[in-house]
């Protein structure tokens, strides 16, 4: 069963057992397909497809919680962590701090990278040692920053 496939039939299941925030939840990341469908892609979605738009859901509910947060809407900021919640339950599982830090090490070893200007390849090399794994970009970038600084 495809991911797409997969959103759609917990999104009947969600209907049935009368479970409304995880239906709307559904109900957006299935709206989100089906605006890259009218979009003039094919109506087949690859499922790394989908998970570029559940990623990209995946960050705008973090930053939205953090700026509810911040502006004291704690409900608010509640309810994007539960949707994010929701958006990452597709998701692969997220790389370790530890699993970055090997891969970033890993990466500035293979490009024989020692200052930033070196930071563009160890970005690129690292996508192959994440791959599978969901990573967020800021913090990986953070590491890499961290890594050739002190190199």
């Amino acid at each position: 069963m495809s991911l797409q496939q997969q959103i759609g039939a917990d999104m009947i299941a969600a209907m049935k057992a009368k479970e409304a925030e995880r239906l709307s939840t559904l109900r957006m990341i299935k709206a989100a397909l089906l605006n890259l469908v009218k979009s003039g892609h094919s109506d087949e979605i690859s499922d790394d497809e989908v998970r570029k738009i559940l990623n990209t859901l995946a960050k705008q509910r973090r930053d939205s919680a953090d700026q509810f947060a911040k502006a004291g809407r704690d409900e608010l900021a509640a309810k994007e962590q539960r949707e994010l919640a929701t958006i990452e339950s597709y998701l692969p599982q997220a790389a370790s701090a530890q699993q970055i830090a090997q891969a970033v090490a890993d990466a500035v070893a293979a490009t024989g990278a020692t200052t930033m200007r070196d930071m563009g390849a160890v970005m690129k090399a690292m996508q192959a040692n994440l791959a599978g794994l969901s990573v967020d970009g800021k913090a990986v970038s953070e590491a890499v920053k961290a890594k050739l600084s002190g190199a």
